[in-house]
């Protein structure tokens, strides 16, 4: 089992400000944290690591820099650059696996059972909403706006935005006229309509108050929390039958933790209760 902390990402920055707690943050502040095919291929590795890491109970996700992410770095992008060489069909052939590796990249973020918790300043733009709308909760500054930029390319978005943003915020028609406007949703809005839960006044704020809460869902039981965001995830995607089902499944194995005893017992004894690693 490797530790995350143990390995060096050209495109992101890792630290631990609490134990159990992670903060990955984006690091290409100079091209405003334009996502290159170097961050996608790092986004995947390292919540595919963080995944299976025992010492982290949760992920803080933010960015260095004055923005959070302004999107596609168009100047190295691969869209609508095909091999002269191949035909139409052949081209194709390639580039739908080239998109679905991007979505791979993103879903890793949702696939990685530890909660994630972004906290995000200025813009977001484009593939930032894609890697938003992956995380499990999203806190804002009070400057921040959010922009489905891809029309703008002559594009549909299609690494994540139009299959999760509907879920996120439940309002058909507002993800919609964001889709086809590309015009930008102010943080006001974006608490309106459910896309953050919470509103700081300024990044070094939203970035502490969403350490702050990592910290406390890394107190838990970790078999609890990995469990709660797998089922949610699942019973999202899935009827309510289906998804209880599902979940009395999970936990006849689930319920076999000593973290029960543990928390019962703190409970009754009137103390903080402790877990090991998961």
């Amino acid at each position: 089992m490797t530790s995350i902390l143990s390995k060096k990402f050209p495109t992101l920055a890792l630290e631990s400000p609490f134990k159990g707690v992670l903060h990955v943050i984006l690091n290409r502040p100079e091209q405003l944290n334009a996502i290159n095919p170097q961050m996608w291929t790092d986004l995947r590795e390292c919540f595919d690591t963080i995944r299976m890491d025992g010492d982290v109970n949760s992920v803080v996700l933010s960015a260095n820099g004055k923005l959070f992410c302004s999107g596609l770095d168009l100047r190295v992008s691969q869209v609508n650059k095909d091999d002269p060489e191949k035909d139409i069909a052949r081209n194709a052939y390639y580039k739908r696996y080239h998109i679905l590796d991007l979505q791979n990249a993103v879903s890793s973020i949702e696939k990685c059972e530890k909660p994630v918790i972004c906290a995000i300043n200025s813009a977001c733009i484009g593939a930032g909403v894609d890697i938003v709308t992956a995380c499990d909760i999203r806190y804002c500054s009070s400057d921040t706006f959010f922009s489905v930029k891809e029309v703008d390319i002559g594009m549909a978005a299609d690494v994540g935005t139009l299959q999760r943003l509907p879920k996120v915020v439940g309002n058909d028609s507002w993800v919609r006229e964001l889709a086809f406007t590309a015009r930008r949703a102010y943080a006001d809005e974006a608490l309106q309509f459910g896309l953050v839960s919470k509103i700081l006044k300024n990044k070094e704020e939203t970035v502490n108050a969403a350490i702050k809460l990592a910290s406390d869902i890394a107190e838990k039981s970790p078999v609890a929390v990995v469990s709660s965001k797998h089922i949610l995830n699942y019973s999202r995607d899935h009827t309510v039958q289906e998804g209880l089902e599902y979940c009395a499944t999970w936990n006849t194995l689930m319920h076999n933790t000593v973290d029960i005893k543990e928390a019962i017992g703190g409970f009754l004894q009137k103390r903080k209760p402790t877990f090991s690693k998961l």
